[in-house]
């Protein structure tokens, strides 16, 4: 959720700004928060759930497909735990599979060594 607001600050600070406008008098309204929550945050989560859901089957290659979808979605420098925390079920072993064939292939990079290693998209 936090990801869905980070994504959608600008709508997010203007419903606040609204929802908090005479609020020292006792006149504010919630309805512009409760609007964005529900359809913002609530629909956007429930979409993301609904493909994460999806991915999750039993056919060859879906791993890896989510793992390529997960680096495919962060849009900025990351490490083999942030992969981890998007897919997992994904073991260690075909995450590092996956980021040694991108980096082959030249679409990734990696910025160091060991455990605190960042990827970067190229």
């Amino acid at each position: 959720m936090e990801r869905i607001v980070e994504r959608t600050k600008e709508s997010y600070y203007d419903t606040l700004y609204q929802s908090s406008q005479n609020w020292h008098q006792g006149q504010h309204s919630l309805l512009p928060w409760w609007e964005y929550f529900l359809g913002v945050v609530v629909l956007s989560a429930y979409r993301e759930f609904e493909q994460r859901v999806g991915l999750v089957s039993s056919v060859k290659g879906v791993k890896t497909a989510m793992v390529l979808d997960a680096i495919g979605n962060i849009a900025y420098d990351f490490s083999i735990k942030d992969l981890q925390e998007r897919c997992p079920t994904v073991g260690i072993d075909l995450i590092r599979r996956i980021l040694r064939q991108e980096r082959t292939s030249g679409r990734l990079e990696c910025l160091g060594r060991g455990p605190d290693a960042r990827w970067r998209k190229k």
